[in-house]
């Protein structure tokens, strides 16, 4: 099974932690140069040295940028594509608050399309010329399972999500025909400070402990646990590799087993 990445460039947002942070390690043990892409630059700057380098030639870089600002973003991503094309985007970036969709104020809805759907929109189509001009593109959207089925107190990050899956979708369609892969991973509880946040707001809301709103997520969860960030990492690598160039259009939830649809 082909999945080697040397002589790719990945692109990989909200890299500085969690599920992006996995996604970078992963896709760099597989030879790709990684760019990784968050709000703070020094902390880019420290973890880009500590990723992995299978090859002398192999380089990786960052981007100090926040993904409210998708002029910046935009011009930042342009700069980059001008200088070496991006083989393979990750779309990733962290939830919006939890909360109820009654009594939200339109400005959060605003927002949080601002942050997912349009920032991912802007990257995304600064990317697609070299993708094209090279003839190898992967572009995985991490989502949540939210897309199949919504997730009590997070209206919010519900509506966006389904959002960016139905952009997703459709761009899949549309890139298909030039060789370019668009798929969006989903994924469950995951030991990221995402999952913190829930928790936190849970206990504010409901008056139980942590111990209580862990357990009970948990018991949602036929494996019993939640992910490890590498875990989800290793199914977007697999969907940014030379094996997975007949996958398009998917949304792959790594959860566990919680999502009960199909």
């Amino acid at each position: 099974m082909d999945i080697n990445l040397i002589g790719r460039h990945a692109l990989v947002r909200g890299a500085s932690q969690g599920i992006g942070l996995a996604t970078a390690q992963a896709l760099a043990a597989l030879g790709a140069d990684v760019t990784m892409v968050a709000r703070r630059g020094q902390r880019l700057l420290e973890l880009s040295a500590e990723l992995p380098r299978t090859h002398t030639a192999q380089a990786h870089g960052w981007l100090a940028c926040d993904s409210d600002d998708i002029d910046a973003l935009q011009a930042q991503v342009q700069a980059l594509v001008s200088n070496r094309p991006v083989h393979i985007l990750v779309n990733n970036s962290g939830g919006p608050p939890p909360g109820t969709v009654r009594g939200t104020d339109v400005a959060e809805f605003e927002t949080a399309l601002r942050q997912h759907l349009f920032a991912n929109h802007v990257v995304t189509e600064a990317v697609i010329p070299g993708m094209e001009s090279d003839s190898y593109g992967r572009i995985v959207n991490v989502i949540s399972t939210s897309v199949k089925e919504p997730i009590k107190g997070l209206g919010v990050s519900n509506t966006t999500r389904w959002a960016v899956a139905s952009w997703a979708k459709t761009l899949a369609s549309e890139l298909a025909p030039r060789g370019i892969t668009v798929n969006n991973v989903l994924p469950g509880s995951t030991q990221t400070p995402r999952i913190d946040q829930i928790i936190e707001t849970t206990m504010q809301r409901s008056g139980r402990s942590r111990a209580e709103v862990f357990s009970e997520m948990v018991a949602e969860i036929p494996m019993g646990r939640f992910a490890r960030p590498e875990e989800t990492a290793a199914a977007i690598a697999f969907l940014c590799s030379p094996a997975a160039a007949y996958i398009t259009g998917i949304n792959l939830p790594v959860d566990g087993g919680r999502t009960r649809s199909l």
